[in-house]
């Protein structure tokens, strides 16, 4: 029974934590870093647009969890020599489900935009899709770039 209760409150900690590492890429969204600073505004008309996937994050953080949850879960398996065994391998393969949850958990729908721009140039942006803000083509968008990083907005 308390090795359960242990095992749930590991998951819903890896849980928790894996939610902390979501970053959100819609267009409407900016970081610490580009508030306040100045941007240069272009203006065009969307001349395409198409869903994608933005795959999740993948850092160490999933997998660290998942080999700690998964060592000791699997050390209680066996005596000895056998619980060290197991807990390898269960160490291994919990970093193997930590970071494919984490990167499954941080996966989003997203909206290529391609764009032609007033000056001619024809450009495709890549931005989370938000619920409120819906992109038609033919309709004139304005592309915010702030240090090397654009949106598309209304």
């Amino acid at each position: 029974m308390r090795k359960s209760m242990l095992l749930t409150a590991a998951f819903a900690a890896l849980a928790l934590t894996l939610g902390g590492c979501v970053s959100n890429l819609s267009g409407d969204s900016y970081s610490r870093d580009e508030a306040r600073k100045v941007q240069t505004v272009r203006l065009g008309t969307i001349e395409m647009l198409r869903p994608v996937k933005i795959e999740g994050t993948k850092t160490p953080i999933g997998t660290g969890a998942g080999a700690v949850i998964g060592g000791v879960a699997a050390s209680g398996i066996g005596d000895g020599r056998g619980a060290a065994v197991a807990a390898v391998i269960g160490a291994l393969a919990g970093g193997f489900l930590g970071s494919m949850t984490e990167e499954g958990l941080t996966r989003t729908q997203g909206v290529e935009i391609t764009v032609r721009e007033d000056d001619g140039t024809l450009r495709a942006y890549v931005q989370q899709v938000q619920e409120n803000e819906v992109f038609r083509v033919g309709e004139r968008v304005r592309i915010m770039t702030v240090d090397g990083t654009s949106r598309v907005a209304h």
